[in-house]
């Protein structure tokens, strides 16, 4: 939607994004880099996060001569090319407007009265109002975490008193991912700098697979001369075999991880065959690729992930396993990734994490917990209430919910979901299953994993058999049962964001 020209500090280990031609080494291992801005998520993340206070990539002295910056970009249009940015969010809004029409006809003529009715047929929650009762109460539950974080509207003020600027009050949807960094640093001192050593992309790629492969009773065969960029080795084939066997060909999966020239600067797992029987009776496998745009490695410096983007790397590699599994799992289906990440800084992978850094990492799970979810649910919401009434206008019904559930007001002259891709991305009507997920997730990891062993085989094992095999045959929820033993709740979900619920202990680091 356009770009702009900009100045600007970029931490070290993400100048993968620059032309070497532009980059030249700064102070406190940023690199300065007269570059031109685009409006990617990776892009734009450093500007409006600002960084933190004991982290290289963090300059909060800078914060206020770039809030302009800041304020533009999250609206999609940079201070010096509005034009540009504006007529492309309304050419967005047509086709956007249009496609749900059509979405709403074609579910009209399958017998559906909405179009979010016809695709959650098929998932756990089965209709609208399901969705809708499960999103209201964690919206409800989660409520008073996001009342309890007024710290950050008392750290606005009080960066806006030292800097002698007008403190205007309310926190902005530009900001706020800002001063939620910045709570963040001030509450838990976690070193993002210091902690992202530890994972450099090659060391955690290995590390990964070998969890993987020792969770599942899977083998990852690396395919030499499989590779579909010629000019380097950028994109890997892999073939999974049944360990136990070890022969026979389950399924294969392509890990594309850098970025590259044309490349889409998204990162999710797409589907390049599915796994069936076929009419002879052989099984056709199933092919998978997690694409990823993670800064390539060099020799000097290596490529070094932030904790967020290993979890971001551990969620995407997930969908291609379980595809090889069995067909791709449902919206809402469990995925519990965060406590291998956790497991992966305990083994150490670049140099070991300092214990005293891995407590303050654990401890930080906690940080603006309400916040987060909230804004899941508003997406969750703005998605239902796009495909459920036809003509929907999805910009007002964003402000509308933005300021009902996180008290924040969206941002004026913006329209957030003409950049929301997965309103056009094969996932209409189901932005509610990553809540949801999260919820299954928190359940099978607490009574589970957390009871029998993390890295237990025996719990992996039916995990492989309970959720991973059937894959989307079933729905999330008549999948985790199984697994479970009992019915899934939300208890061990609202436990792990430091919510009382009456009966249960909350749960140990």
């Amino acid at each position: 939607m356009g770009a702009v020209h900009e100045p600007f500090i970029f931490p070290a280990d993400t100048t993968g994004a620059c032309s070497a031609s532009r980059v030249m080494r700064g102070a406190r291992g940023t690199v300065l880099c007269p570059h031109l801005l685009g409006l990617q998520t990776g892009q734009v993340g450093p500007v409006v996060t600002g960084g933190s206070q004991e982290n290289p990539t963090a300059d909060p002295e800078r914060w206020p001569q770039r809030r302009d910056l800041a304020r533009g970009l999250w609206g999609g249009r940079g201070p010096r090319s509005p034009a540009l940015a504006i007529s492309g969010f309304q050419e967005n809004c047509a086709i956007l407007g249009e496609l749900v029409r059509l979405q709403a006809q074609k579910s009209r003529l399958l017998g559906f009265s909405t179009r979010a009715n016809s695709v959650l047929e098929m998932n756990a929650a089965k209709t609208s109002q399901v969705v809708a009762t499960f999103l209201d109460e964690l919206a409800q539950k989660l409520k008073p975490l996001g009342e309890q974080e007024p710290v950050i509207l008392e750290l606005k003020k009080a960066e806006c008193q030292r800097r002698g600027l007008h403190f205007a009050g309310p926190i902005n949807t530009w900001d706020l991912r800002y001063y939620m960094n910045q709570g963040e640093e001030t509450r838990y001192h976690v070193d993002q700098h210091l902690l992202n050593e530890s994972f450099p992309m090659q060391v955690v790629t290995r590390g990964w697979l070998g969890i993987s492969q020792e969770l599942l009773g899977l083998t990852f065969d690396l395919e030499e001369g499989a590779n579909m960029c010629h000019e380097d080795e950028d994109v890997r084939l892999y073939t999974v075999r049944d360990a136990a066997s070890g022969k026979v060909s389950i399924g294969k999966f392509y890990l594309d991880l850098y970025p590259r020239e044309g490349k889409s600067g998204h990162m999710a797992c797409f589907g390049l065959q599915p796994g069936c029987l076929q009419q002879d009776g052989r099984r056709q496998i199933a092919i998978a690729a997690m694409v990823a745009n993670f800064t390539k490695p060099t020799p000097n410096p290596p490529s070094l992930l932030q904790h967020d983007e290993l979890e971001t790397y551990f969620h995407e590699f997930w969908q291609p396993v379980m595809r090889t599994r069995g067909e791709a799992l449902r919206p809402g289906s469990p995925r519990p990734v965060k406590p291998w990440c956790c497991c992966q800084c305990r083994r150490g992978t670049g140099s070991a994490v300092p214990q005293g850094l891995l407590d303050k990492l654990i401890k930080s799970r906690l940080a603006n917990p309400g916040l987060f979810n909230l804004c899941q649910i508003i997406l969750a919401k703005v998605d239902q209430a796009l495909h459920k009434q036809t003509p929907s206008d999805p910009a007002q019904d964003n402000a509308r919910l933005c300021q009902e559930i996180l008290g924040v007001p969206a941002t004026p002259g913006t329209h957030l979901p003409a950049t929301f891709g997965r309103l056009a991305g094969s996932y209409d009507a189901q932005s509610y299953g990553y809540p949801c997920s999260e919820v299954y997730s928190a359940d099978t990891f607490h009574t589970r994993f957390k009871q029998e062993g993390v890295l237990s085989g025996k719990v992996a094992m039916d995990y492989r058999s309970c959720i991973l095999r059937p894959g989307g045959s079933e729905d999330a929820k008549g999948m985790v049962k199984p697994f479970l033993a009992c019915d899934p709740t939300q208890d061990a979900f609202l436990l792990s964001k430091g919510l009382q619920v009456e009966g249960c202990k909350p749960p140990a680091c």
